[in-house]
């Protein structure tokens, strides 16, 4: 056991021998009622003597003769409150000085001053214990330094760093401003199975898990509704989007998680051309909202301008500027040894469609965009239309951020016969041991065949936030999956 530890177990005896003091004199620790009447940021802007009863966290706590000082914190703001032995009856001021302790949240009732140093503060006339903390929180001049820690006690992290609350107040701008924008264009938002018979929508491994009821399994779904929105295109509906968590059971990474949130919509009688027009003015709408700037300050490609015009950058065009390949007339053998030669692993089952993706990989980071991706392969866009003028390739598109994939759209494929096929083709796939090739889905070939009307659609997720936060996206949840710390 380390010493720290120690600490934390000795502090934890003396505090609850003040618990119980605080039970003997029949003085209950956790009341379930509070009457405060004021937020601390409130209180900040009063007046010299505006009475309130103010609410929070003992943050630092220091005495002085005759007087403590406290710093007390809610959600809203930190304030200074200073307790005077001939302000408050004695044995109460002992009571706050001897049995209160930094970390515990109390109510505190008083009047607005300001001190001689000019610091707006509570006089305050009377307290009461609201919850009595029975571990000390860290050390305020280092910190929460250990990234596992951090993680696993959250709670911890947001007590003490202040520029976490913030990021996480502007993630939910950020979810909230998507939503916004969809809403204000017309779309409808929905909810699609999270347990499905097959998955669809995305090429990742799933989570399994039984239903019991059912007595089978069921897969975690992959994507947020694709097939599912389409179904809705199908009955009738036009705009639809979902904005909800998806799962894949794959590595961890800076910008990989295996559970995260999601949004994706879907637009009947457009075509990928007018969505990239959209998804354009969505971002600059989102980042205005969320960071109130266009302009971003990234490692290692320095400032991005989403605010500047997004230029095309043609898929296959590029990796035979780059890398003098043309991915379309290569054999699966000719991609095979160039990957070989860049030192880029890859299955001894990849077929083409994975071998084109892991060739554009080794180029992504070139670009600083912003940019659109477009004309895509046919093998990397197993749900994407054909482009009339060349069948080869798709009307498809991903934005392209310093060397990152963050968002991708196209006009989605409606013909049956052609959508069946390529289901067949990433049924052989998997049966050659891929298991991120797409599943074959018969109910939604059904569907299709009942005319699905010209679509769109589009997905982005929490990745782009964390992008532009500059920072590993398991930064930016709240509470990202750890495993169970050892005994």
């Amino acid at each position: 056991m380390s010493t720290n530890e120690v600490n934390i177990n000795d502090e934890r005896s003396v505090r609850l021998k003040k618990l119980q003091d605080l039970q003997e004199l029949n003085i209950n620790s956790y009341p379930s009622k509070t009457s405060r009447t004021n937020a601390l940021v409130e209180a900040l802007n009063a007046k010299e003597g505006n009475k309130f009863v103010c609410v929070g966290r003992i943050m630092m706590k220091r005495e002085i003769g005759k007087l403590t000082f406290i710093q007390i914190e809610d959600e809203s703001a930190r304030m200074q409150v200073v307790f005077k032995q001939d302000n408050l009856e004695k044995e109460n001021y002992k009571l706050f000085v001897k049995k209160a302790d930094v970390g515990d949240i109390i109510e505190v009732s008083g009047n607005f001053f300001v001190t001689k140093t000019g610091e707006k503060s509570i006089l305050a006339n009377n307290w009461k214990m609201l919850s009595k903390s029975l571990l000390p929180l860290p050390d305020k001049f280092h910190g929460l330094q250990d990234e596992e820690t951090k993680f696993r006690k959250r709670y911890l992290d947001l007590i003490m760093n202040s520029d976490s609350k913030e990021l996480f107040r502007r993630k939910s701008k950020f979810w909230s401003a998507i939503r916004e924008f969809l809403v204000n264009e017309g779309f409808l938002e929905v909810e699609t199975p999270v347990l499905e018979t097959t998955t669809g929508g995305a090429e990742a491994s799933p989570f399994v898990t039984h239903h019991d009821a059912l007595d089978m399994d069921v897969y975690l779904r992959i994507s947020m509704g694709e097939l599912w929105q389409k179904r809705l295109m199908v009955g009738g509906f036009e705009k639809t989007f979902e904005i909800g968590r998806q799962f894949r059971n794959e590595g961890m990474s800076r910008e990989h998680l295996q559970d995260y949130t999601q949004m994706e919509y879907y637009w009947a009688y457009k075509n990928y051309e007018d969505n990239m027009e959209m998804v354009e003015k969505m971002i600059k709408f989102v980042a205005e909202k969320t960071w109130g700037t266009l302009k971003f300050n990234l490692k290692d490609f320095g400032e991005i301008d989403l605010g500047q015009k997004w230029e095309r950058l043609d898929y296959v065009s590029a990796i035979k500027e780059k890398l003098d390949i043309d991915v379309l007339t290569s054999s699966e053998d000719d991609l095979k040894k160039r990957l070989n030669e860049m030192g880029s692993k890859y299955e001894n089952n990849a077929q083409k469609g994975r071998l084109i993706d892991l060739i554009w990989k080794q180029i992504r980071k070139q670009y600083k965009g912003p940019l659109f991706l477009v004309n895509h392969p046919v093998e990397v866009s197993a749900l994407a239309k054909r482009k009339e003028d060349n069948l080869e390739l798709t009307e498809r598109f991903q934005i392209i951020v310093a060397g990152s994939e963050l968002g991708n759209g196209y006009s989605e494929l409606n013909d049956p016969i052609d959508q069946k096929e390529r289901f067949q083709k990433q049924l052989k796939m998997r049966e050659g041991g891929d298991e991120e090739a797409h599943m074959y889905d018969a109910d939604f070939i059904e569907a299709l065949e009942h005319a699905m009307p010209p679509t769109t659609g589009f997905g982005i997720s929490e990745r782009f936030f964390a992008f532009f936060e500059d920072k590993p996206v398991r930064d930016c949840v709240l509470f990202p999956l750890m495993k169970p710390e050892q005994e």
